[in-house]
């Protein structure tokens, strides 16, 4: 718990570095996507033979980032429910979900036409 105050508080940092151990597939591309939206500077992963870590540098625009558990369904009809749900302004923020095309924003999603189930959301 103390943990996961640390990281929201650094979040908000400009120029902080934060280790995240362990890393999969699904983080790298999580993180990637919000590089592509500004939010994040570059990440170096570092393969240690285990689990794998990820060094992430921060800029600071980060306000929140959550993970959604368990992974529900999204149609595409219903993409516009769960960012009225997860996101505090139609024009702020992305919610992530994992496609057949692969993992996107929602507005990609949207633009593809595919659905999927929801990861999470940062704004």
């Amino acid at each position: 718990m103390a943990n996961d105050a640390l990281v929201k508080k650094s979040l908000t940092k400009v120029g902080l570095q934060v280790l995240v151990r362990p890393c999969s597939k699904v983080i790298v591309k999580y993180l990637q996507v919000m590089q592509k939206h500004g939010y994040l500077g570059e990440f170096e992963l570092i393969d240690d033979h285990r689990g794998g870590k990820v060094v992430i540098e921060l800029i600071g625009r980060v306000n929140k980032c959550g993970v959604i558990s368990p992974r529900f369904d999204v149609t595409l009809g219903s993409i516009e429910k769960w960012t009225s749900s997860l996101l505090p302004a139609r024009q702020f923020g992305y919610v992530v979900m994992t496609t057949s095309l692969g993992i996107m924003d929602h507005e990609e999603a949207r633009r593809k036409s595919t659905g999927g189930k929801v990861l999470g959301f940062f704004y």
